[in-house]
C-alpha cells in the first residue's frame, strides 16, 4: 500500500495537467467525458493504481480545454497516458482494463515502481 497515497488529482485545464506532469516523476492521467459509462467503470480502477504504485493519477475532462484533443490525439474515452519527466511514454485506450493491467502498464512504461 503507499504510504503517500494522494486521491486522483481533478484537472480541468492543459496548464494545470502542465504543471502537475512539470512537478511530478510519473503521473498517469486519465482522460474522461461526463456521461461515459466505461469512464466511470475505470474510475475507481486509476484509484487504485494511485495505491499500487507511487505514480501521481490525474484525471481530466478535455472537454473543458479543447485543444488537449488535438495535442494528446485523443479519439476515445476513456484515454488513459502516461507521462515520465514530462514526456508521454505509454498510451492506453483500450476502453475498460482491470487494476491489474493498468498497474502493470504504468510499471513496464515507466520508473515507477508497485508497493
Amino acid at each position: 500500500m503507499n504510504e503517500a497515497y494522494e486521491k486522483p488529482h481533478r484537472l480541468d485545464t492543459g496548464e494545470e495537467l502542465d504543471d502537475l506532469v512539470a512537478n511530478r516523476d510519473v503521473v498517469l492521467v486519465d482522460f474522461y467525458t461526463k456521461g461515459c459509462t466505461l469512464c466511470q467503470s475505470i474510475e475507481p480502477i486509476v484509484g487504485n493504481v494511485a495505491r499500487a504504485t507511487n505514480a501521481t493519477v490525474a484525471m481530466l475532462n478535455p472537454q473543458t480545454d479543447l485543444d488537449l484533443v488535438d495535442e494528446y490525439d485523443i479519439k476515445s474515452v476513456p484515454t488513459l497516458l502516461l507521462f515520465e519527466d514530462g514526456e508521454v511514454v505509454g498510451r492506453m485506450a483500450s476502453g475498460f482494463e482491470g487494476t491489474e493491467s493498468v498497474v502493470a502498464f504504468v510499471t513496464e512504461n515507466s520508473s515507477a515502481e508497485s508497493q
